[in-house]
C-alpha cells in the first residue's frame, strides 16, 4: 500500500496521448463510415455510436484518474464475482438472434447491453492477479491447473451463453497473458494436442447452428445463399473499394451486409475509402498494441505488465478474427473491431480497458521517497 499520492497534474502528464489519439481516431473513422453508409443502414447508427465514443471517452478519463493498485486490491474478489455474475446474467436472462442470445434489456431504457463485454475488464485484472500470485512456481503442475480452472470457469460460462467468438476471445487473452508470465512452451503444446483429440467429441455436441457456421466460414462457397452469404457480400464490398474506394457517398455491394453496420463494418470501409482507409485503420490499431506492449514493459506491479498483455491479447484476436471473417477467411462468430464497430458496449468496453491501461501509465513513476507496503 501505497504512501505517498501522485498529484492530479502528475497524472494528466503521465497519460499516454499517443492511445488516446490512436483510438480517438478509430472511432472518428467508425463514425465517418456509418455516416457515409446511412442511406442503407440509416442515420441512427452513426449518432448513438458518436454518443458512445463521448461516454467511452468521460469512461476512459475517469478511470485512468483512479489508481489501480488501490482500487484492486479493495476490489479483487469484487472483481472476480461480477466477472461470472455478468455471464450468469447473460445465460439467464440474455436475448438475440442466430442462436446467440448475449443482449439483456434494461427495463425503462430503450437500448441492451452485452455483458460479456464488459466481464473482459474484470476477467483479466483477476487472472492477472492470479498469475502473479503464482509466478515463483508458474511452470508448477499445480498452479498451471488453478489457472486452467480459474479460466475455463469464465470460459465454460460464455459456451454456455452460446457465443463462440467471445470464448475464443478468453481464450486468447489467457493465453497471452500466460505466455508473457514465462509459462513453458511444453504446456503450450500439451493443450494444443489435447484440444485436437477432444474436437470430434467436442464436435458431436455443438449446436448445429455452430457447426454450419465454422464449415462454412472456412468455405462460404459450400453454402452461398445462406450461411455463407454474408461472407460472400463482405468480400465483394473489399474487392470492389480496390486502393482508393469509391468515396463516401459511393458504392453499393454494402447494401446486401445485413450486418454491415456491426461485425461488418471494416468491410464496409473497404468499400468507401479502398485499401488506404483499412490499411489506416490496422496502422492505428498496431500502434496502439505496440504502446500497450511498452507500458507493460515498464509497468513497476508484475501484475499490471499482466493486465497489460491481456489488453493487448484481447484487441489483437478481436482485430485478426473479425477482419478474417470480413475476407471470408475465417468463421463468422459475430466479434467486433476494436473502436470500429457498431455498438455501445463494445465501444465503452474498449474505453474502459483503455481507462484501465492509463491508470496503469499514469500511476507508474516512482518517487525517491514514495515507500509500498506489501
Amino acid at each position: 500500500m501505497k504512501e505517498f499520492s501522485v498529484t492530479l497534474r502528475e497524472k494528466i502528464r503521465q497519460i499516454d496521448y499517443i492511445i488516446i489519439i490512436c483510438i480517438v481516431t478509430m472511432s472518428l473513422m467508425s463514425v465517418v463510415t456509418l455516416a457515409g453508409a446511412a442511406d442503407a443502414y440509416g442515420a441512427n447508427f452513426y449518432r448513438t455510436q458518436l454518443v458512445s465514443m463521448a461516454m467511452g471517452i468521460l469512461c476512459m478519463g475517469v478511470v485512468s484518474m483512479i489508481d489501480y493498485d488501490s482500487l484492486i486490491s479493495k476490489m479483487k474478489y469484487v472483481f472476480f464475482f461480477v466477472s461470472i455474475g455478468l455471464i450468469i446474467a447473460v445465460i439467464l436472462f440474455g436475448s438475440g438472434e442466430r442462436g446467440n442470445a448475449n443482449w439483456i434489456a434494461i427495463p425503462g431504457l430503450p437500448f441492451y447491453i452485452q455483458p460479456t463485454e464488459f466481464a473482459k475488464v474484470t476477467y483479466i485484472i483477476c487472472f492477472a492477479l492470479h498469475i502473479d500470485r503464482l509466478k515463483p512456481k508458474i511452470n508448477h503442475p499445480l498452479s498451471v491447473l488453478q489457472l486452467g480452472i480459474h479460466a475455463m470457469i469464465i470460459i465454460g460460462l460464455v459456451l454456455l451463453s452460446g457465443d463462440l467468438g467471445m470464448a475464443l476471445v478468453y481464450i486468447a487473452i489467457a493465453a497471452f497473458m500466460l505466455f508473457s508470465s514465462g509459462m513453458s512452451l511444453w504446456y503450450f503444446a500439451l493443450i494444443g494436442a489435447v484440444a485436437v483429440i477432444a474436437f470430434p467429441f467436442i464436435w458431436n455436441y455443438m449446436p448445429l447452428y455452430q457447426q454450419q457456421r465454422i464449415l462454412v466460414g472456412f468455405n462460404p462457397d459450400l453454402d452461398p445463399l445462406d450461411k455463407g452469404w454474408q461472407a460472400i457480400a463482405s468480400r465483394r464490398c473489399i474487392i470492389a473499394g480496390g486502393f482508393r474506394g469509391a468515396g463516401f457517398d459511393g458504392g453499393s455491394q454494402y447494401f446486401s451486409l445485413s450486418q454491415g453496420q456491426s461485425d461488418f463494418l471494416f468491410s464496409v470501409m473497404a468499400e468507401k475509402f479502398g485499401f488506404i482507409g483499412t490499411f489506416a485503420y490496422i496502422v492505428l490499431i498496431v500502434l496502439l498494441v505496440v504502446r500497450i506492449l511498452m507500458i507493460a514493459w515498464h509497468t513497476r506491479k508484475t501484475y499490471a505488465s499482466y493486465i497489460c498483455m491481456g489488453m493487448a491479447g484481447m484487441l489483437i484476436a478481436q482485430t485478426v478474427e473479425n477482419i478474417g471473417m470480413c475476407l471470408a477467411m475465417l468463421p463468422v462468430v459475430g466479434i467486433t473491431l476494436p473502436f470500429f464497430s457498431y455498438g455501445g458496449s463494445s465501444m465503452l468496453s474498449m474505453y474502459i480497458c483503455m481507462g484501465v491501461v492509463q491508470s496503469i501509465s499514469t500511476h507508474n513513476r516512482k518517487y525517491y521517497f514514495e515507500r509500498e507496503l506489501g
